[in-house]
């Protein structure tokens, strides 16, 4: 069937991402639908998260209680803006803008596991992508596609109280790692057929291998771990994971599209190790331990329907699950996986250009939050999440 005037390409377009909240530091979900849109098109959104992720704290020693941890999941926004340019019939490039991972957790309520008389457990992880495309259709209905993809990664962790052996371990350690720029790369493949609303596409992104330059204390900033004549000097090396996306869509019926999303990202081969702290674990009898790793790989999928409601205004319903990375998982984001309800509207007061707004609920997975040396500091339960989102595209 065909549909009417409104493209069902800006009809897919309508809902922007509505801050996910992924497996492991999973963020954008790095879409590239921007580029597969038809002729010249720019958009621009930002996604915003409100998470509650709180639980009890496991004793850790006889006689001392379980304790709630509060809220430690802090609110973030991510902004994100693609451009893509149809050079020629056969030729198209696409500029991509998004910040694919992160992380940023605090815990603020006192409890003996997370905090201490200086403050409590934090972290924040920042990556940036700027993604290069060049596409080539033979024609109307094939589009192949690659490029290189610049990114930076930096953050910095707090790590306090007794789920990290309290002060006299790594609960009194602090690290902040430098903004590093590597490159990586992304191509793919896609197939439509523009009269029935038919398109789909499978995108694969490299990892990226950052070396980052870290300064690491102990004993709330009064060491520096560099000083540590046992201890050989060098970089962190963190290598963000390599992921695949699985997009389709197809009409249904006039004015109606159905579309998918499965997306892979190979979480169990990531870790953060500073290279002082990796250095210290070891002489402490915690071979190989990390700051954060992950057990398994993630896999999420999303799957909705969009309508064409009059000749302005389209909406869209989607469901979402996400399988999580793995429980025990890191206390920086105690959560496996979620389930999540989304909507979304758009209104194009011309043909050329619209205007969209959505809004997600996540059902947050309980999870056991674990350290280096302990399996299980942690429980935590019954989290959710609020995502909204808002986004602006235009053809010329």
């Amino acid at each position: 069937m065909k549909l009417k005037t409104l493209s069902t390409a800006i009809l897919l377009a309508t809902v922007p991402m509505t801050g996910a909240f992924a497996a492991a530091l999973d963020r954008s979900g790095q879409s590239i639908a921007a580029f597969l849109q038809p002729g010249n098109y720019f958009e621009a959104g930002i996604s915003v998260l409100d998470p509650n992720v709180s639980g009890k704290s496991t004793p850790l020693a006889p006689g001392l209680p379980a304790q709630n941890t509060g809220d430690m999941a802090s609110d973030y926004h991510f902004p994100h803006a693609a451009l893509k340019l149809q050079l020629t019939d056969n030729f198209s490039f696409g500029l991509l803008y998004d910040q694919p991972f992160g992380a940023d957790a605090e815990y603020t309520t006192p409890s003996l596991n997370f905090t201490d008389t200086t403050g409590g457990t934090s972290a924040e992880v920042k990556t940036e992508n700027l993604t290069f495309l060049f596409g080539f259709q033979p024609n109307q209905n094939w589009n192949f596609y690659a490029g290189p993809v610049i990114q930076t990664a930096e953050g910095e962790v707090s790590l306090r109280g007794l789920a990290y052996g309290g002060p006299t371990a790594f609960g009194s350690y602090d690290a902040t790692m430098k903004k590093d720029t590597e490159l990586g790369w992304i191509a793919g493949i896609a197939y439509q057929i523009p009269e029935i609303a038919l398109k789909t596409s499978l995108t694969y992104r490299s990892e990226v291998e950052h070396e980052l330059q870290a300064t690491e204390t102990v004993g709330y900033g009064t060491t520096n771990l560099a000083l540590n004549p046992a201890f050989t000097p060098g970089k962190t090396a963190v290598t963000t994971p390599q992921s695949v996306n699985l997009d389709f869509q197809t009409g249904v019926m006039a004015d109606t599209v159905a579309f998918a999303n499965v997306r892979w990202v190979n979480w169990e081969d990531f870790s953060i190790r500073p290279n002082y702290f990796g250095q210290a674990a070891d002489a402490r009898g915690l071979i190989g331990a990390n700051l954060v790793d992950y057990s398994d790989d993630q896999i999420s999928a999303t799957v909705g329907i969009g309508r064409k409601l009059s000749e302005k205004w389209a909406g869209n319903v989607s469901v979402g699950w996400d399988s999580g990375a793995g429980n025990p998982v890191t206390t920086l984001g105690p959560t496996e996986g979620y389930w999540n309800l989304g909507l979304g509207v758009q209104f194009s007061p011309t043909p050329n250009y619209f205007i969209a707004g959505g809004l997600k609920y996540f059902w947050l997975g309980d999870a056991t939050a674990k350290t280096a040396a302990v399996q299980n500091v942690g429980k935590f339960e019954d989290s959710d999440a609020w995502g909204y989102g808002l986004k602006i595209g235009y053809r010329f």
